[in-house]
């Protein structure tokens, strides 16, 4: 965290209000047709493409190498591509995906910031990626552009796997660190409640699976045949 952002300070939680907002105004835009749907959509995927542009671009122009500690390999990289994917075509596919993995992780990097120390660029950068990300998300819900379908959180559990197996087989070979498979970031977060590793690993499969089917649970109600 920056030295001047407390944890759930003034400033965090204006921020972690100002994400919900923006998603409804976003839906009120959309649902009163204040602009037209795609040119909407398209400019928050262009933003979220700036926006994870400029990370990577900003460690090329301090000279830092790129491989192997700069690669998107976490998951919030790849909520990135699969939410940019369902603003631009709606297929329900990448959001089955980008559901589960922006709320259930972007959200929890906006609660638990990692950050060690960042210079005032990376602060703006991460809340701004990180944040967008579930901006989307809630956007494309609530203007009734998109929800998860029937089997959503199964095929949501493969594809959170198959990521992790091959980020875990790149951490292996290359010594990093993405997705927190070799060890628990430096700052507070909820893998602290979640046992020494490796077993934190396997508890997060299980958290995992809990807060997707909490995510689909709004869903599963509404498709409830109605009783008389």
């Amino acid at each position: 965290m920056p030295a001047n952002l407390r944890l759930f300070g003034l400033v965090h939680l204006l921020i972690l209000c100002a994400v919900p907002s923006l998603a409804a105004l976003l839906a009120v835009a959309h649902r009163r047709l204040l602009i037209h749907p795609l040119v909407l959509r398209s400019t928050v995927a262009c933003l979220l493409l700036l926006c994870s542009s400029s990370y990577y671009a900003s460690f090329a122009l301090h000279g830092d190498r790129m491989f192997p500690n700069h690669v998107p390999l976490e998951l919030c990289d790849a909520s990135l591509w699969l939410v940019i994917l369902s603003l631009v075509t709606l297929r329900p596919a990448f959001f089955d995906l980008a559901y589960y993995f922006a709320l259930a992780g972007a959200s929890m990097s906006l609660l638990t910031p990692n950050m060690v120390a960042p210079s005032l660029f990376l602060s703006v950068q991460f809340f701004a990626d990180h944040g967008l990300l579930v901006i989307s998300i809630l956007y494309l819900l609530w203007s009734g552009q998109a929800r998860p379908r029937p089997w959503s959180v199964f095929r949501a559990m493969v594809g959170l796997n198959v990521f992790a197996v091959i980020a875990g087989a790149f951490d292996a070979i290359f010594k990093t660190d993405y997705m927190f498979l070799r060890s628990k970031p430096p700052t507070v977060s909820a893998l602290d409640l979640l046992g020494p590793w490796p077993w934190y690993i396997l508890s997060c499969e299980g958290v995992a699976m809990g807060l997707f089917l909490l995510l689909y649970l709004p869903f599963r109600t509404s498709e409830s045949p109605a009783t008389a």
